[in-house]
């Protein structure tokens, strides 16, 4: 195997937990990966997503490891040493001082922030808000369902219908948004226990607080996801998800079927785009 220092750069714009199926798969898999972030990731998978590397310094997801950096030129020592770079640029300015071969936008915003062909030899946007042979070379279909991880080689993603998928009959009930502007707080349950994320809920049960507003469970099932402690939240900001399977909650710090779709999605794109372009990604 080649030394990382020798490989290429594929970067990766955001680290959310959908982001972190495509970061490990591409780790995993030999690429040389460096990820940008936001200064404030909301995240509410936190435990299946790397972003949260810029609350904590450094994390881990199913081994792993991200670890947040201040200078490009850090990089490549984080990534010799086995680890994932991560820098606080949204606009990934650190393209001018790392010159990737790959840039895969999986910011997942619905709409493009500023990925363009121009940034690198092969790119690739996950989702809607990109048309590609226009502003990327290839997008990967992120909608659940029979397309999920297809690679488009010629146009763009479904539109966002601004529905969540369905799961186990579940489908906009399991996702709940914030109330009320405001500090977001953990609470105990009725046994003094933390309500936090593995935890099992019932539906009209206090999960949190934003402010003095309680959230309410919507549906009964796993605690999935809760965004942090003290994150400053904006009404109608998306602060939880609850899964109703209850085998769920022995997966809440791993990556998701989704994700995994999507990685493999992405995979093909830079192998296939690579040896189009000529493009050396390995």
């Amino acid at each position: 195997m080649k030394q990382q220092a020798e490989r290429p750069w594929v970067l990766v714009r955001g680290a959310g937990d959908l982001a972190t199926g495509t970061i490990v798969r591409l780790h995993r898999c030999g690429f040389r990966v460096v990820v940008t972030e936001c200064a404030d990731p909301s995240a509410i998978r936190r435990r299946a997503a790397l972003c949260e590397a810029v609350w904590q310094g450094e994390t881990q997801v199913e081994g792993v490891r991200c670890r947040r950096i201040d200078r490009p030129d850090a990089a490549a020592a984080a990534a010799q040493a086995g680890v994932i770079p991560l820098l606080i640029d949204p606009q990934a300015a650190c393209v001018a001082a790392l010159r990737p071969a790959a840039v895969v936008d999986a910011i997942l915003a619905k709409r493009n922030l500023g990925t363009g062909r121009d940034m690198a030899p092969v790119t690739v946007g996950l989702g809607p808000g990109f048309t590609a042979g226009q502003d990327v070379d290839a997008v990967i279909e992120t909608m659940r369902g029979h397309h999920l991880g297809r690679v488009i080689r010629a146009g763009s993603a479904i539109p966002n219908t601004g529905v969540p998928g369905v799961i186990a009959g579940a489908a906009a009930e399991r996702v709940i948004h914030a109330p009320a502007g405001g500090t977001m707080t953990f609470v105990t349950d009725a046994a003094g226990k933390p309500v936090e994320i593995g935890a099992r809920v019932t539906k009209g049960q206090v999960i949190a607080r934003v402010g003095d507003m309680p959230v309410y469970a919507t549906i009964s099932g796993v605690l999935r996801g809760l965004i942090r402690a003290g994150y400053p939240v904006t009404k109608g900001l998306k602060i939880a998800d609850i899964d109703p399977r209850p085998e769920q909650a022995a997966y809440c710090d791993t990556i998701s079927d989704k994700a995994r779709a999507i990685a493999g999605g992405v995979v093909e794109a830079l192998l296939t785009l690579a040896q189009e372009k000529d493009v050396k990604l390995l």
